[in-house]
């Protein structure tokens, strides 16, 4: 079996009782876009220090190609990051700052110059050698930071939320922008950040982290339509959670019984809590997709729900109708603008959401 290139092997992290990281283990391929995706608090940032050996594990360990990291000092491991703050030298002209990590390795001169004109063309910034980082917009600033994150060919590239900073639409130009150096260049990059769009514009795979654990890890996609926990079901995508009674279990499907008395069967059931098991009669919770959820004037065929709309707002190229069950459960819509079911539409309204069951998820 084939060695991953970097492999994250059961990495805890102590602060007195305090336990910030928790079994971390992951494996990353060679040239791989790896997104550590959480809120505030989940880890992802304290796993990415100890990559960069800025923090020191508990226990575990970390390998490249191999062999161990942990005794190597941060400066030794030859791994590029970027922070959300640039840290240019305010005293240093663009082409100085992004020189520095090759001028402090004793490379020639000449070699610098050749690599500095390379990155600035990759990161396309010619012509801004001469300016200093005071006389740079945030998008520029970013670009040369990560140009010298790139400057001395390191195997590894970690970024830590290096686009929070910046607002809506620069941080879109700088996504398509980092994409596009990642597959020009082909260097394995661990980003972190807390935007799930974020996440999804950018990564090969997400690791969704959560108190300390990577909750699961996978394509955009995989997490989006199997999510393994009602945690991932909730921070990837938008998502309705409905409370339900579970009447049987066959297989990876559910039963379920909703709250007017109608059982819905043939919902994929998703893996219980550790230490819990499937108990018919039990609780669940059912999660529904806004932009999956059918409009109807009627119950027509299907599992269907009553409820009443409250409000709709239009966001530019989609209709957001928020209803309310009759016992009191919000549930939220999304019907792309100019879609026949939103026609005619107001508050008030007693209409009935339909839904496919495949297409629904029983958490317990």
């Amino acid at each position: 079996m084939t060695e991953p290139y970097l492999e994250i092997a059961g990495i805890r992290r102590e602060y007195g009782a305090f336990v910030a990281v928790h079994d971390v283990r992951l494996s990353v391929r060679r040239g791989e876009f790896m997104t550590f995706l959480g809120p505030s608090g989940s880890g992802k940032s304290t796993t990415l220090y100890i990559l960069a050996g800025l923090d020191v594990p508990t226990a575990g360990d970390i390998r490249l190609e191999g062999r161990s990291l942990l005794q190597t000092p941060p400066h030794r491991r030859n791994i590029g990051m970027v922070f959300q703050r640039y840290t240019l030298f305010p005293h240093l002209t663009v082409a100085e700052n992004v020189a520095f990590p090759l001028a402090v390795r004793r490379r020639p001169k000449v070699e610098i110059e050749a690599k500095v004109k390379e990155m600035l063309r990759l990161v396309r910034l010619e012509g801004f050698e001469d300016r200093k980082p005071a006389q740079m917009s945030g998008g520029q600033q970013q670009r040369v930071a990560l140009a010298r994150a790139l400057v001395y060919d390191p195997p590894v590239l970690l970024m830590d939320e290096p686009l929070s900073a910046l607002d809506k639409k620069l941080r879109e130009e700088i996504q398509v922008e980092i994409r596009r150096i990642h597959e020009e260049t082909g260097v394995t990059i661990l980003y972190v950040t807390h935007d799930q769009e974020e996440a999804l514009r950018l990564s090969d795979r997400i690791a969704v982290f959560s108190k300390g654990v990577i909750d699961q890890v996978g394509t955009g996609e995989e997490l989006y339509a199997n999510p393994a926990t009602r945690f991932v079901a909730n921070f990837i995508g938008d998502s309705d959670f409905l409370p339900c009674e579970l009447v049987a279990v066959e297989g990876t499907k559910a039963s379920i019984r909703l709250a007017g008395g109608a059982v819905v069967g043939g919902i994929p059931l998703h893996a219980p809590p550790a230490g819990t098991a499937p108990r018919d009669g039990g609780s669940a919770a059912l999660m529904l997709r806004p932009e999956r959820i059918a409009l109807r004037a009627d119950a027509g065929d299907g599992p269907a729900i009553p409820v009443r709309v409250r409000d709709i707002t239009f966001l530019g190229g989609s209709l957001s109708i928020a209803t309310e069950t009759q016992g009191g459960e919000a549930i939220n819509v999304r019907l792309p603008f100019g879609h026949p079911g939103g026609s005619g539409l107001a508050r008030g309204a007693d209409v009935w959401l339909g839904f496919d069951p495949a297409q629904a998820h029983v958490f317990l």
